[in-house]
């Protein structure tokens, strides 16, 4: 398996920046990608953000420009670098990673850590 801790987050106004990161401890050999998802009160989660091993980015539409992932394999870290933050970012942000076990690809989630826009 694969456990995740996640850092960052807070509070924030409109404009303004976050980091993200997330380390994975563990099975991090059979990690496949790694990412971030989001959600709002009231809401599904929704991806926002993932890089593959290959460094393969894939964004929300409602991030992109905006949000940036990055990934360090040595470390087995990704993290999020969130510019221009608006209202509608405010979500309790999850690291997720995907891993193969048994041929079968599984997921394993962070604990998530809040982010507030304040207008």
């Amino acid at each position: 398996q694969v456990h995740l801790v996640e850092s960052g987050g807070g509070l924030v106004q409109v404009g303004g920046s976050l980091r993200l990161s997330c380390t994975a401890s563990g099975s991090t050999g059979n990690i496949i990608s790694m990412g971030w998802y989001r959600q709002a009160p009231g809401k599904q989660r929704e991806l926002v953000a993932t890089v593959t091993n290959a460094g393969d980015t894939n964004y929300a539409d409602s991030v992109k420009g905006r949000f940036t992932i990055s990934r360090d394999n040595a470390k087995n870290t990704v993290n999020l670098q969130m510019n221009s933050l608006k209202p509608e970012d405010t979500a309790l942000y999850y690291c997720n990673v995907k891993y193969s076990r048994f041929g079968w690809t599984q997921d394993s989630w962070g604990q998530g850590t809040r982010v507030t826009v304040s207008s």
